[in-house]
């Protein structure tokens, strides 16, 4: 005789995502009242050496802030400062940094981890919080367009291991997700320049108002307008915020929409060391699926035209020589593997809308990265 009992039960999600300037000036409240009123809150602060190198007095700020309200706020030691960009997700020493002090520190699952800087450190930060006291309540805050517009917003955690992105990793979401625009006026260019890849990502298979709206606003973004880049650090978020409210937040199936232009990206990032930023991997992985989209005769080649010209008015390079045949489609039977089963992979059904395929021609693959390279080389798609 068997016995089975059924479980089932279901947990709310929710957090605010916020965007401001200006965070710690002490006559801002938001960030105060970011915690549950009456309860003292106990948090670490964990701060990006790059986003600290170009904001030596963030650590004052946060002091006085906290010190600008005693009975809301407590600092449970000195800010943590880690190494950024995608090398403290390669170290594992990074992560057991955050873990160490949170054991130091006695901070449990009634503190908060404050996360200050760009999308792999917030990951870091994030999958050390997560695997801490089983969670550990996380706010990010996010210093780069790209972890503003797409990946602060979303639920996932991760560092690489065995060569692989985002091999370990947890859903986990933040508590509160804190925006301030004044970060991005230290961006480096190419920094401010390759973020805006994430939201042409889901502009061009969700919405081609969005995809039409970037087109008129691309030089000016390029010049550092600021207004712009706030409007569309927004919408995109908005867009990625919806998606994951959606039927599979936790990836529980091989649908992966979010990922278009990202299985090639992922690989190129590895075989690049990490030269090649995500932002700009992600803008050639783009353009290699509306390419191999145009060569199935889902797209024009007008319309492929505009999604190149895009990025080039943005000034994003849309081939690296480090992509070559064999590794390119080793990357796709890595992102197979990642995704646990079935190839899933998002095309361009036209622009603004994605349709999804479950496999892809080796041949059309090595003719969309020729046209890329033609492209690069010559301005034109044609060999």
């Amino acid at each position: 005789m068997s016995t089975i009992l059924q479980q089932s039960f279901s947990v709310p999600f929710r957090y605010p995502v916020v965007f401001t300037e200006n965070l710690f000036a002490v006559t801002q409240t938001l960030f105060a009242d970011t915690f549950p009123e009456g309860q003292l809150a106990r948090v670490l602060f964990v701060l990006d050496s790059g986003v600290f190198a170009h904001h030596s007095e963030l650590i004052s700020q946060i002091k006085n802030y906290v010190a600008a309200y005693p009975s809301r706020l407590a600092l449970v030691d000195e800010p943590l400062v880690v190494d950024g960009g995608e090398a403290c997700k390669n170290n594992p020493d990074a992560y057991q940094q955050v873990v160490e002090a949170t054991n130091s520190f006695g901070i449990d699952r009634h503190s908060y981890i404050a996360a200050i800087g760009g999308g792999a450190v917030l990951d870091m930060v994030g999958f050390a919080a997560a695997i801490s006291h089983r969670g550990i309540r996380l706010i990010r805050i996010p210093t780069t367009v790209l972890s503003q517009n797409d990946s602060a917003v979303g639920v996932k955690n991760s560092i690489n291991a065995f060569g692989k992105k985002n091999y370990l990793g947890t859903f986990t979401p933040p508590f509160a997700v804190l925006n301030d625009f004044t970060f991005l006026e230290s961006l480096e260019d190419r920094d401010w320049a390759s973020g805006i890849s994430e939201a042409i990502k889901v502009a061009l298979i969700k919405d081609l108002e969005f995809f039409e709206w970037l087109e008129k606003a691309a030089p000016a973004l390029a010049s550092r307008e600021m207004e712009p880049m706030k409007e569309h650090i927004i919408r995109s978020a908005r867009h990625h915020m919806d998606h994951i409210a959606g039927v599979d937040p936790f990836e529980f199936g091989s649908s992966r929409p979010l990922d278009f232009g990202h299985w090639a990206a992922h690989k190129l990032e590895k075989l690049s060391d990490f030269r090649i930023r995500h932002g700009e991997a992600v803008a050639i992985g783009i353009a290699l699926d509306s390419a191999y989209s145009f060569l199935q005769g889902r797209i024009e080649e007008a319309d492929l035209l505009r999604v190149f010209k895009v990025f080039h008015t943005l000034g994003l390079s849309l081939y690296a020589p480090e992509l070559q045949e064999d590794a390119l489609l080793q990357g796709l039977k890595e992102f197979q593997e990642h995704l646990g089963g079935r190839l899933t992979i998002m095309l361009l059904d036209k622009l603004g809308k994605g349709v999804e395929v479950h496999e892809m021609d080796s041949i059309l693959i090595v003719k969309a990265l020729h046209l890329l390279q033609n492209w690069e080389e010559h301005g034109s798609i044609q060999g």
